[in-house]
């Protein structure tokens, strides 16, 4: 007679007690704490909130959902940006998830900034393109990233900002990870260069 083995969580490893309930614990949800909202340092952009810090079970989620393609975890990860991120959404126009690089995007099979904007119930503007292919911001000293990601970024042609809601508005930038933010400046510029009024920064999880 076969043993059947019971679905293991994505994060930790261990045997989920309701698989119906999603592929990652409780345990491990439980042990993701909030993060308040930091400053930021660049002047593109006003306000950065994350819904923890990128480490411990917060990470492997992440890791899991980006690198394993559980995207069912975009809802419930949209879920913890939008009670870190309630103030800078209540009042937004819409949001503009980071672009990966074609390329990325065809090895990978999804954007995983995209699936995050589609969760957060706001309204999606994909605003941005990547202009050139680059290194993994993670895989660079902090002294690197900005000039790894500079002029790396370039507004949609596929889109029309006196019809989409980019002039004039607040906008929101939705990525996965913080770390120096050099990317999410790098994206705010156009915006701001689009005729944005404000933009934000939302993540999941800041480094």
């Amino acid at each position: 007679m076969a043993a059947a083995l019971a679905p293991s969580c994505a994060a930790c490893g261990r045997p989920l007690d309701a698989p119906s309930g999603g592929c990652i614990c409780p345990l491990c949800w439980g042990a993701v704490g909030p993060v308040p909202p930091l400053p930021w340092t660049d002047a593109d952009i006003t306000i950065g909130c994350a819904g923890g810090h990128y480490e411990g079970a917060l990470r492997d989620i992440i890791h899991a959902f980006k690198y394993e393609g559980r995207r069912s975890l975009a809802t419930p990860l949209a879920r913890l940006m939008r009670k870190a991120g309630t103030a800078l959404l209540h009042d937004a126009d819409c949001v503009v998830p980071v672009p990966l690089h074609p390329l990325r995007r065809l090895t990978r099979g999804f954007n995983q900034a995209a699936d995050l904007a589609l969760a957060l119930e706001r309204p999606v503007v994909h605003a941005l393109w990547r202009a050139r292919a680059t290194p993994s911001q993670m895989a660079l000293p902090a002294r690197s990233r900005r000039t790894n990601v500079r002029d790396a970024f370039i507004l949609s042609p596929l889109i029309d900002c006196a019809a989409a809601p980019i002039r004039d508005s607040i906008v929101v930038l939705i990525d996965d990870v913080r770390t120096t933010g050099a990317t999410l400046n790098a994206c705010a510029t156009v915006l701001k260069a689009a005729g944005a009024r404000e933009v934000r920064a939302l993540t999941i999880a800041i480094a």
